[in-house]
């Protein structure tokens, strides 16, 4: 199969859909890989690795779209880069679609296949494709946070830590997942007072045994959120439904109320974000200031260290591009059910539950879509 790799193109976007390493193994297993020159130039794999690796360098994007039969990305392609895909083309990326109307029609459109990193599943019910880019958007919440509370930047000039004699700052993670616990577990390591809260009383009980009792837990009522949002210094969105618009459990008026100078970061902008006066952001600009209270809604977070997010998402995406590469995108789907949550679109029909229902199209279960295809073929 022919795999091509386009340079990302989002706002401050330095990650590339593969490493050297991963070119490798692709061209070890007989597959031919492009990439667009420079696509990883600016985090430090440069165009010679990429050809020692065994990879073509094109000079623009529309010729890697033009050769490729699947193409790997990072971020959701941007709308120039919808209408480059073609029918019976294959895109393997992160998607989202729920919250954003115009890809979703644009890649409807296209008659291309759309496999979303962040909706395939596993056997233990996880996401192992988003999990790597949780792991460290959850900790760079906490990088952005402690930033964010500075006076300078708007913040109320509390330190996370405190020192002796001075109470910490009090932190509110919303949601158990991934990203909460690794935006927890580094607030903690900076001594910061968390809560962390969870509509599961049993993943509640899994994490006071994970941290020993020295984080708060508390089950997820509109109540408990209010209380404790109102005595915060910085609440971070780590909510999460598989291929859902994220919902909104801070609202406008909630936000009127808390403490001047608090810090919002909404980790599930990608989705549409949990706090109803969260607009996404970027890194060039990340943050603003409603009713006082600072918001850090950067789309993609782990942009910001792109190095350690691309290493670490090609060990988690590799396996699949070589499962989706050596059988075909139907009988890679028909192996694996897991696999198979991941499609999104199909030509020209939306396979994904979630999404459908967000957007309102009618919902045609991959396989279906896979048959349909064939049959039309």
């Amino acid at each position: 199969m022919r795999i091509g790799v386009p340079k990302e193109i989002k706002n401050h976007e330095y990650r590339v859909g593969l490493t050297p390493a991963g070119v490798a193994e692709l061209v070890h297993h007989g597959h031919e890989v492009a990439l667009e020159t420079l696509g990883g130039d600016a985090i430090g794999f440069h165009d010679d690795e990429y050809r020692d690796a065994g990879a073509t360098l094109l000079p623009t994007a529309e010729a890697v779209f033009a050769w490729a039969d699947m193409i790997v990305k990072v971020k959701e392609p941007q709308p120039q880069e919808c209408r480059m895909l073609r029918p019976g083309q294959l895109l393997f990326t992160y998607l989202h679609l729920a919250p954003d109307p115009e890809q979703t029609r644009l890649l409807i459109e296209s008659g291309a296949s759309a496999v979303a990193y962040e909706t395939v599943t596993s056997a233990q019910g996880g996401l192992p494709l988003l999990a790597p880019m949780s792991e460290v958007a959850g900790r760079m919440a906490i990088q952005a946070g402690c930033h964010s509370l500075e006076k300078a930047q708007g913040g109320s000039g509390t330190l996370l830590g405190g020192v002796p004699g001075v109470e910490p700052a009090r932190v509110l993670v919303l949601g158990g997942g991934v990203v909460g616990v690794n935006a927890a577990r580094m607030a903690m390591g900076l001594g910061a007072d968390v809560t962390i809260v969870d509509r599961s009383i049993g993943r509640l009980k899994e994490l006071d045994t994970l941290f020993e009792g020295r984080m708060k837990t508390l089950y997820s009522t509109r109540d408990a959120i209010e209380r404790h949002a109102l005595a915060a210094d910085l609440v971070v969105g780590a909510v999460l439904i598989p291929g859902a618009a994220a919902p909104k459990l801070i609202t406008a008026d909630l936000v009127k109320r808390m403490k001047p100078g608090s810090v919002l970061v909404d980790v599930a902008i990608d989705q549409g974000g949990c706090f109803e006066t969260s607009r996404a952001t970027t890194h060039q600009d990340p943050c603003y200031i409603v009713d006082g209270v600072v918001h850090y809604c950067v789309a993609n977070m782990p942009g910001g260290v792109a190095r350690t997010s691309t290493l670490a998402l090609t060990n988690a995406t590799l396996p699949y591009v070589l499962d989706l590469a050596n059988k075909g995108l139907e009988q890679a789907l028909e192996d694996d059910r897991y696999l198979r949550d991941g499609l999104n679109v199909h030509a020209g029909q939306i396979t994904h539950p979630a999404v459908a229902k967000a957007l309102d199209y009618d919902y045609v279960t991959p396989m279906q879509a896979l048959k349909d295809k064939a049959v039309q073929a």
